[in-house]
């Protein structure tokens, strides 16, 4: 039997070393801070380690100073989830309407993806703008009618589920349109009009034959949607108002602290991440499998 290194081009070990060295660059950071943060009470931010123990995710839990982490943990999870939703909704109609043809569709399209190319912090803001100028709509018509009331207690229209929802969608609905718009490119309608053949209305086709089909990519259109807001810090910068994500507490932290412990929330935010993709992942699979299943009998 011949040695396998013989069947290997030439420039394979140099190939596998540029690569070995480039996950190293894209993960050992990563590795390096989960292992700083589980230093013990007189650890810093450099190695070598001093002890071995959870004294920075303890102190992480009591608070920083004048920052709520779990105000703002809180506020990034429910952000994430809501963007998640509507990513994969919007992804989901879009790419069923996208299926035929439509007037204007093409500029609609490319305007929706424009969003890519564009820098993020004019996006977030043209939108903060956008929010601004409405409240001085607001405020001017609540003036003119004499809601002098309302008037006072009117804040903002900026807030987490308003301007913060809208620029973290204009970063995870493109991606969403993209993967559906590869789905439905390859979709056999034959499977509907086997389905409509057999007396199935239009929601149970859906339902029961294009939904179990397109499951798999539905759950990862999802965990984009809410990974991709999870850690987005430049479009939420100038949309969010006077309340702060997980990210930008995080951001304003590396100035002020000095201690492991904004290694220990690192550690945890890497962790949430980890944990949609493994659900992510496990729910694909099973979906997969239960395809499968279906086909074969």
């Amino acid at each position: 039997m011949a040695h396998s290194s013989e069947s290997r081009a030439p420039g394979f070990w140099p190939l596998a070393l540029v690569f070995a060295l480039f996950v190293l660059f894209m993960y050992g950071p990563m590795f390096v801070i989960f292992v700083l943060s589980f230093q013990g009470p007189e650890g810093g931010l450099t190695f070598p380690m001093r002890g071995a123990s959870l004294h920075w995710f303890r102190q992480l839990a009591e608070g920083l100073g004048t920052v709520d982490i779990g105000a703002a943990f809180l506020r990034s999870l429910m952000l994430g989830g809501v963007v998640m939703l509507f990513t994969v909704l919007l992804s989901v109609l879009a790419g069923l309407a996208f299926r035929k043809k439509l007037s204007g569709g093409n500029a609609l399209f490319y305007v929706t993806v424009a969003s890519l190319i564009m820098p993020s912090i004019i996006v977030s803001l043209g939108i903060g703008l956008q929010f601004r100028l409405l409240d001085g709509g607001l405020k001017w018509l609540l003036e003119a009618v004499g809601a002098t009331t309302t008037l006072e207690e009117y804040g903002t229209a900026l807030g987490l589920f308003t301007s913060a929802l809208g620029a973290h969608l204009t970063w995870t609905l493109p991606f969403g349109l993209l993967i559906m718009f590869a789905v439905f490119n390859r979709f056999n309608p034959a499977y509907e009009e086997a389905a409509r053949d057999l007396g199935a209305t239009p929601w149970q086709t859906f339902r029961h034959v294009v939904l179990p089909l397109i499951g798999p990519s539905v759950v990862g259109i999802g965990m984009f949607g809410f990974t991709l807001s999870w850690d987005e810090i430049a479009r939420t910068s100038q949309a969010i108002g006077d309340v702060n994500t997980l990210p930008l507490e995080l951001q304003g932290l590396t100035s002020t602290v000095t201690t492991p412990a904004i290694y220990a929330l690192g550690t945890v935010t890497t962790v949430v991440s980890f944990a949609v993709i493994g659900v992510t992942v496990g729910l694909a699979m099973l979906l997969g499998r239960r395809q499968k299943q279906g086909r074969a009998g």
